[in-house]
């Protein structure tokens, strides 16, 4: 192919804004010869002789779903670039599941970002390679920010050495993320993954389920049970929290690590693993070390090669293409935008629950969002939560939106009461309606009261009961009925009648 000393040919579809003098000059000096364009019908002309394909996105995939079917139509493939405006980031996503070679934000003219959108593999025994390492399936991830791609470059490097890694990096920043990515870019992205979060069970199930037990090995072991590492084999196994793994494990974990086998709990013969472990951390080990909480020979066993995670706070440039990501998500059916205001909201706020929060935040602009454009309204930070807790002190429980990764629902773990059941009588359904909105609020308590009236109100058009409403808000049917009766009568405390 051809490189930046030789121009490349682009041919250029804007339709919203013309390629102005300087911008043209600048992909000029990236090598990048550039033809304007003004319909689909000159493009399918051209489109034999071209080297690129840049097209602007504005509400609609429309556009990118035209050069795609011109391209099958000619049984041609030409990389397509597609500029977004930064309101429409969520199509991002969508565009590079349809295809897209790269997409970038249509105001984006620094050079580093473009030499990147223009890059290809190097096409040379291309099939032979492809022949030999058929490509493995690669999650949907997000690597954006400068940082992220320097990270994901070297996991990818990592990956195709066989050595343990371990992943360091705060909670909810991406560490199962990074093992995957590990995972799927080696040798062993036809084998199994498997996951065990070592401070989610007892050291007992620990035990058992890394290494497994033989038929009778205890009371109730009624059959034999394959342990983790035998269930991985020939794929990747992923220890998270291996800060929070007993000593006596460590050590059993460190001889198999060392001999490449194990004896499951009433065995008498050893069985060989074939298993790359790829451990991760919150926590210093170093210091743990010190505090005879982790061993030192177990330390530098799996950190033969070391990845960090960094807070989501600082990787701002994957805030919003994770925005984009997850709206695709958690909005199936919908299309939303952010608004520039929010967006500055979302790239101002210091997420201290990384990505995870981020989630939460996402998933409840999405209940709030009636028109499908997110604006700073839509957005409720856990922030706000602690800030109403200190406010209302009363209340029988806290609001709680800890949003799951795997469904948008909230929160099932309540017993319903007898009277949860019943629909909103008309004059609850009036006190919401003309409970204050944001727009006007300027005092924190009364814009965190308004967020949380707003959140209760779609909670409430979307669904039919007072039981399935707290589900979806995460909190009990008996907390919904004292946030509806405080909404109606504008007290601290509903009345007896109220709070039945």
């Amino acid at each position: 192919m051809s490189s930046f000393n030789t121009a490349q040919h682009a041919l250029w579809l804007d339709p919203v804004q013309p390629l102005a003098a300087p911008e043209h000059a600048q992909l000029a000096l990236i090598g990048l010869s550039v033809h304007r364009l003004h319909t689909l019908e000159d493009i399918q002309k051209q489109l034999t002789d071209a080297d690129w394909v840049v097209v602007r996105l504005d509400a609609s995939l429309e556009r990118l779903q035209s050069i795609m079917a011109l391209q099958v139509q000619a049984n041609i493939k030409v990389p397509v670039i597609c500029r977004v405006d930064r309101q429409h980031l969520s199509l991002a996503v969508q565009a590079m599941r349809m295809g897209a070679h790269h997409v970038l934000a249509a105001d984006e003219w620094t050079v580093p970002a473009w030499k990147a959108a223009l890059h290809k593999p190097d096409q040379k025994n291309m099939t032979a390679v492809a022949a030999a390492h058929p490509p493995a399936p690669q999650r949907s991830v997000v690597y954006v920010d400068p940082a992220s791609r320097h990270l994901l470059a070297l996991a990818q490097r990592v990956a195709k050495a066989q050595v343990t890694a371990l992943i360091e990096g705060p909670t909810g920043a991406g560490k199962e993320v990074l093992a995957r990515v590990l995972h799927e870019s080696s040798a062993r992205a036809k084998g199994p993954f498997v996951g065990l979060n070592c401070a989610a069970l007892p050291e007992q199930l620990i035990d058992d389920m890394l290494f497994g037990h033989e038929k009778g090995a205890f009371t109730g072991a009624h059959k034999e049970f394959k342990g983790l590492f035998e269930q991985a084999q020939g794929g990747t196994l992923f220890l998270d929290e291996i800060g929070e793994m007993p000593m006596h494990l460590q050590a059993k974990l460190l001889r198999v690590l060392q001999e490449r086998q194990l004896t499951r709990l009433g065995a008498e013969r050893c069985v060989t693993v074939d298993v790359r472990v790829v451990a991760a951390t919150n926590k210093d080990l170093r210091q743990a070390i010190v505090a005879r909480e982790f061993r030192e020979d177990l330390y530098f066993r799996i950190s033969t090669f070391k990845l960090r995670v960094p807070a989501l706070r600082d990787r701002p440039g994957d805030i919003m293409p994770l925005v984009a990501q997850l709206l695709v998500r958690h909005a199936k059916d919908e299309s939303f935008t952010v608004s520039a205001q929010a967006q500055s909201m979302l790239l101002g706020y210091g997420w201290p629950g990384n990505v995870r929060e981020l989630e939460n935040v996402v998933q409840r602009a999405v209940v709030l969002c009636a028109d499908g454009h997110i604006d700073t309204c839509h957005l409720m930070f856990d922030d706000a939560y602690d800030a109403y807790d200190g406010y209302d002190n009363n209340a029988p429980t806290q609001p709680a939106l800890a949003a799951r990764h795997d469904t948008p629902s909230v929160n099932t773990g309540f017993v319903p009461e007898p009277d949860s059941t019943e629909e909103l009588c008309d004059d609850e359904v009036t006190a919401l309606m003309q409970y204050p909105s944001a727009a006007g609020a300027g005092h924190l308590h009364t814009a965190v009261k308004s967020n949380e009236h707003q959140l209760i109100m779609a909670a409430i058009q979307n669904t039919e009961s007072r039981i399935e409403a707290a589900r979806q808000l995460g909190i009990s049917p008996r907390t919904l009925r004292y946030k509806l009766a405080k909404l109606k009568g504008g007290s601290d405390m509903p009345s007896m009648a109220l709070a039945r």
